[in-house]
């Protein structure tokens, strides 16, 4: 989509410490402070004149309001033509109520049925201009449907963490768009966390919602649209027309914040002659800011979900309540909440009276709306729209297998913010359930049981090929850690599918281990050179032995099958260890957890004519530089046996190894001291492992090694 408005973006505000500075795609972090609670300045004089006379004949979507939007190239916009959803008298209702002026905001007219997708669609497009191709997002539902399918639009991988208490559809609806869903037995604020943890562990973008500015500068499109449409319902002869009051059901805030600025920039900008009062309305089993709001305490306290409306269940608003309550002494307001009775009451009363079929998260906004309007609190004489936030269609269970679930489970603590028991042991199973594996084999039979042999021992994600050509556009999709392949298939053998899949850049160094039934000739033996991690024997192995070699392949190890099969040793490196290879081409990875290990060596050889040497323990490293002498280094800073820091210092002690550039790639959350420490030792680059861009890092290397 190509839009002929361009953004006037001027600066980005840290809201924890005020710094000040300049934005680009991807970024999401205070450079002066690492807070994450961002927020984005334009140059209002200047748009207020353009915006003054109305903005007929822009595109009817959100895009329409270019000029306050964080996005730059117009031409890689992802869009569904979301936004600009109905405003429509709510006739019955009013009448119902004895209400003059109330008003819905129908954002179940959106690509996927919530406003959730104004979010997916900004964020998703500042993770393409930044160049992400993989993304990590926690959800309790309707996010988890509009990332998928904005995602899935710009090509980008997504994993979602939904808790157990999702309904099943909503998680087969995300997994029909292509994402990887995990299911957390925990907590929504758990399921956050053990996202967190994730995307740090394999270097992926984290989307951090209404704290990251795309989140909230997409929700400030609400607001411009009420006071177009409204000025319009109520024969206004403004152009812009401000409601009273603006009501939504929150869980985390960011519709509330986004909106409350969208109408706060208008007003800036002399468009409104207000900023309305902003309605909270929040499920009584999960109301931290009503309780705060009720005892007129600026924070929140953090509590425990108790409710059936899952979709509400952020136990920790954070900073978002902060800006709430700040607004609500500054404009007025109010917080409130309803039970889950009232909500499901106020779904039937909704649908029987307007025709409105909606969730029972967009349900609790009405059931407040009731209460807020026979309390006297809303106004006879005062224009109310309500945010109808969102209805999702069920995904049938026969279209999605459940294959596509991951289930991770966690104990925790009755007690509001306290810590993960068993998180790190919950990650470990988390690492091997998200292990992908395609077996491919004409036998069902033999397949199955190569299945069933290996999820005995390990809770891999296993997908089963009963053909080559079958196989082929599987593994191209689902870009598994391991293929485990037959070679005598009909249409297609295994080495015509070996062929194909290293003659794919995106499949080439996927490791394959072969199990057939062929006796194999010197000629079949040539063409396997290299291509495998093994070769084994059907009938002529011990089903253990495979098992261990499958894990030490996916582990890294690579160790060489030892059984009585026809077992290929595991390809010898490029180049002797004792005669190092060209610097140009090699690179030493020191980094002790192997999955982050095999995930850099798949980025880089994905894209570089690089050979790798990984390194998993920090006492053997200066050994392996020197006898490797790499055209560069790329050091984790939290080793077991010796720190990063350290290596550096020896390192920059050793006049032959001083001079190699070093890349720290690291998930240490790093101190300005530290940072200065590491640049006085040679490093030229830092990554964290939670905002790593790999394209730009691939981009780094590639001239680094150019340079040598």
């Amino acid at each position: 989509m190509q839009n002929r408005y361009s953004s006037h973006l001027t600066s980005i505000s840290c809201l924890e410490c005020g710094h000040q500075f300049d934005y680009s795609p991807g970024l999401d972090v205070c450079p002066a402070c690492g807070g994450s609670w961002l927020d984005a300045q334009y140059n209002y004089a200047a748009v207020a004149n353009i915006w003054q006379k109305g903005l007929s004949g822009r595109p009817s979507s959100l895009w329409r309001y270019a000029e306050l939007l964080p996005v730059g190239s117009q031409s890689e916009i992802v869009s569904m033509g979301e936004g600009f959803s109905p405003l429509v008298r709510a006739a019955k209702l009013q009448q119902r109520l004895n209400h003059p002026a109330i008003f819905i905001k129908d954002e179940r007219q959106s690509p996927t049925s919530s406003f959730k997708d104004r979010q997916a669609a900004v964020a998703v497009t500042d993770m393409k201009q930044a160049g992400v191709i993989e993304c990590v997002l926690a959800s309790t539902g309707n996010a988890a449907a509009a990332y998928s399918a904005y995602c899935a639009r710009a090509d980008i991988k997504l994993w979602v963490f939904l808790t157990s208490l999702v309904p099943a559809a909503k998680m087969r609806e995300a997994a029909l768009y292509g994402a990887e869903v995990i299911k957390v037995t925990g907590t929504y604020d758990q399921a956050k966390k053990v996202a967190a943890d994730f995307a740090a562990r394999r270097g992926i973008r984290l989307d951090k919602g209404a704290k990251a500015v795309p989140g909230k500068e997409s929700m400030k499109t609400v607001a411009y649209e009420i006071a177009e449409q409204l000025a319009i319902e109520l024969g206004s002869d403004a152009v812009w027309q401000a409601p009273d009051w603006y009501i939504q059901a929150v869980s985390g805030g960011i519709g509330p914040l986004g909106v409350l600025k969208g109408f706060e920039e208008l007003h800036q900008m002399g468009l409104i002659d207000r900023v309305p009062k902003i309605g909270v309305v929040q499920v009584s089993g999960c109301s931290p800011m009503v309780q705060a709001f009720a005892a007129g305490q600026p924070k929140a306290k953090p509590v425990v979900p108790e409710t059936r409306i899952t979709i509400l269940s952020t136990g920790e608003p954070g900073l978002s309540y902060d800006l709430l309550y700040q607004a609500n002494q500054k404009y007025g307001g109010y917080m409130i909440s309803v039970s889950d009775d009232e909500a499901f009451e106020a779904m039937h009363q909704l649908a029987k009276t307007e025709g409105y079929s909606v969730e029972p998260a967009t349900a609790v906004a009405f059931a407040g709306l009731d209460k807020l309007i026979s309390g006297g609190i809303i106004k006879p004489n005062e224009t109310v729209v309500v945010n109808c936030s969102g209805h999702t269609f069920p995904v049938e269970k026969h279209i999605m297998n459940e294959e596509n679930l991951v289930d991770v489970r966690l104990s925790h603590s009755t007690e509001a913010g306290a810590p993960l028991d068993g998180l790190g042991s919950a990650l470990e199973r988390l690492d091997e359930q998200v292990t992908t594996i395609v077996v491919v084999d004409d036998n069902p039979t033999d397949s199955r049981l190569i299945r069933r042999l290996l999820q005995s021992q390990k809770p891999y994600r296993i997908f089963e090929a009963n053909s080559a050509v079958e196989a082929l556009p599987v593994i191209r999709e689902r870009l598994p850690d391991l293929v485990v392949t037959d070679l005598t298939m009909p249409d297609m053998d295994g080495f015509t599918l070996l062929e194909e899949l290293k003659a794919d850049a995106r499949t080439a160094n996927i490791p394959v281990i072969v199990v057939s039934a062929k006796d194999l000739t010197p000629e079949d033996e040539r063409k396997l050179a290299g291509q495998t991690s093994s070769i084994w024997l059907k009938g002529a192995f011990a089903t253990k032995d495979l098992v261990e070699h499958v894990v030490d392949v996916l582990s890294g190890t690579g160790a060489p099958a030892e059984t009585g099969a026809s077992a290929e040793p595991a390809p010898a490196p490029l180049q002797s260890e004792t005669a190092a290879p060209s610097a140009r081409h090699t690179i030493v990875l020191v980094e002790d957890n192997p999955v982050d290990a095999r995930l850099i060596s798949r980025i880089l050889q994905a894209k570089l004519p690089v050979n790798i040497k990984e390194v998993n323990a920090g006492s053997d490293a200066i050994d392996v530089i020197r006898a490797w002498r790499p055209g560069i280094i790329i050091l984790d800073l939290i080793l077991p046996d010796k720190t990063g820091f350290q290596i550096l210092e020896e390192l920059k002690a050793d006049k032959a190894l001083d001079a190699i550039p070093v890349i720290v790639v690291t998930s240490k959350d790093l101190s300005e001291q530290e940072e200065k420490v590491l640049r006085a030792n040679g490093v030229f680059s830092l990554w964290h492992k939670g905002h790593l861009d790999r394209n730009r890092l691939i981009a780094q290397i590639e001239s680094q090694l150019e340079k040598a």
